[in-house]
This record gives structure tokens, sequence and C-alpha cells, in this order.
């Protein structure tokens, strides 16, 4: 489902198993005090705004769909300017997901008048952030990422290890 989703809205499918990991430990069944469910920890509300649009977001599927589709929509409409890198793009989206578009738009303002780069998340605007809503979404991007770079190398020690049996065969 992750690659499924990862393909339709163009993410590496191992960034949105981050993000789930981060959100759920992967648990479908997790509930939020503010309301969010499943392995994504979407909103209804949010899964059924008009952006999302996805009735079926208690289910696996289609909370995985849910989650990946707002994400999407945040980095293409939030971040879409030219001179932000594909990279930042989707960590300016992890931070909005978190803590939402305005307060990420209001760090990026601070950010510029602090001198630093308003288009890049490490060093930069998560520095902005730190200082306006504090730590959780400065840990949260950076949680999604170590996750992600941990579940990209067991990937490539797996893949290795496969194309080495196969070639013992």
């Amino acid at each position: 489902l992750f690659r499924k989703y990862g393909d339709e809205y163009g993410f590496d499918w191992l960034l949105l198993k981050a993000l789930a990991f981060q959100e759920s430990g992967l648990h479908n069944t997790k509930r939020s005090s503010a309301g969010a469910v499943g392995v994504m920890q979407v909103r209804p509300s949010t899964a059924l705004d008009d952006n999302v649009n996805v009735n079926d977001f208690r289910t696996v599927e289609g909370n995985i769909h849910a989650g990946s589709k707002y994400l999407a929509f945040l980095r293409d409409h939030y971040f879409s300017e030219p001179d932000i890198s594909e990279r930042n793009r989707v960590r300016l989206a992890l931070a909005a997901y978190n803590a939402g578009p305005a307060k990420v738009d209001k760090a990026r303002k601070l950010t510029g008048r602090m001198n630093l780069d308003a288009n890049r998340w490490f060093r930069n605007v998560e520095v902005a952030m730190l200082r306006l809503v504090g730590y959780e979404t400065v840990k949260y991007v950076s949680n999604v990422n170590k996750y992600y770079i941990l579940f990209h190398n067991a990937r490539k020690i797996e893949d290795r290890r496969n194309q080495a049996m196969e070639n013992t065969m």
C-alpha cells in the first residue's frame, strides 16, 4: 500500500512508511486525543476535506491513501515554488503534516527575517519553527527523516542479500 500510494502521489514508499511509523508505530488501531485515526493518524475532517476526499479512511488502505494524498496536497499547494528543492518540499510538507501549514508559513517568514533560507528545512526553517512552537515539529521531521534513512538502508541490505542468494543458486 505504501508503494501503491507512493507511486500515485510521487513519494518514495519508504518515506510514507517512515511517516506512518512516526505517527502510529504502524498500528492502524491507534487513535489520538485530537481525533486522528489509523496508521497515518489522519483526522476525519482532513480525510473528508475536498482536497483529500477519502471516505474509507478508517481502513488500512484508506488511511494510507488519505495520509499520502494529504501530504501530497501540502507539498504541492504550499511548497511548490521553484526555488524549493524536492527534498525540502517534502520536509516542509512533513512539518505541515505535523504542525499545520499556517505555522510552517509563519516559520518560513521568520526564517527570512533571521537571514536564513526559508526554502530549506534543516538548520533554517527548523530553527524558526523551534522558536515559534518548540521542539515537537523539529523532532517530528527529524524522526521521519531518521526512520526513512534506516528503512532505506535496511532495504539496500535486503536487496544485496537477495541478490547474493540468487547468485548462489
